[in-house]
């Protein structure tokens, strides 16, 4: 069994006020409890204060606890990570109109390099958990149908699409603290974060470069 978590950092906006890029990524790893630990340890170091805070969120935790639960996550025996960078500013002027179709596209880019490498065997069974954020019903249930068609075309064994709330999901949590690392090295051209979990990251793909 393969668990494989998506999560996204930037926004796929294209104002002034929008961000220069936009990250999928997927951490990959056949012990998801061990991503759950590290969760859970980092919650049981916060101030009491911070105790009844739901999830935890990279953007808005303090210096030490990003850089404690980046360490452990780099620690992880075949924990994989894998990202797919776009470049907003050399996105055609006709997607940046059709944003939907931008953001399947880009997370079917990504997922679609598990096979192009060979990571997972095509027999394996794969349980792949989205954050379900708080978009449009509609475009959650198209998104999950567009990757089941796209994922189960290319798979013999079964493929298991879970939406969940991150904040019942650690797991998902911790891919978000992975994402931030990278989506701060190229939105802030800080590479601090991004250097504690480059051993695990095994495909960094830069889209429209």
């Amino acid at each position: 069994m393969a668990y494989i978590f998506l999560d996204e950092s930037g926004d796929l906006g294209f104002s002034k006020g929008s961000s220069k890029w936009f990250i999928f990524t997927i951490a990959l790893t056949d012990d998801y409890r061990a991503l759950e630990r590290v969760i859970k340890k980092a919650r049981r170091t916060l101030r009491k204060k911070h105790n009844n805070v739901r999830e935890l969120h990279a953007y808005h935790a303090d210096e030490i606890t990003r850089k404690r639960v980046l360490t452990q996550l780099a620690a992880l025996q075949g924990l994989k990570v894998l990202c797919i960078v776009l470049n907003k500013d050399k996105v055609y002027t006709d997607l940046q109109n059709q944003k939907n179709h931008l953001y399947n596209y880009t997370a079917n880019i990504l997922l679609d390099r598990l096979h192009s490498k060979n990571i997972i065997p095509l027999n394996e069974t794969i349980e792949l958990f989205i954050d379900r954020k708080d978009t449009n019903k509609n475009l959650r249930e198209s998104f999950e149908q567009y990757l089941m068609q796209s994922l189960s075309g290319k798979r013999e064994g079964i493929v298991n699409i879970k939406l969940r709330a991150s904040h019942e999901e650690k797991a998902l949590q911790a891919v978000d603290f992975m994402s931030w690392a990278i989506f701060r090295k190229y939105e802030q051209s800080d590479y601090s974060y991004y250097e504690i979990i480059k051993g695990s990251v095994i495909e960094e793909n830069l889209l429209f470069p």
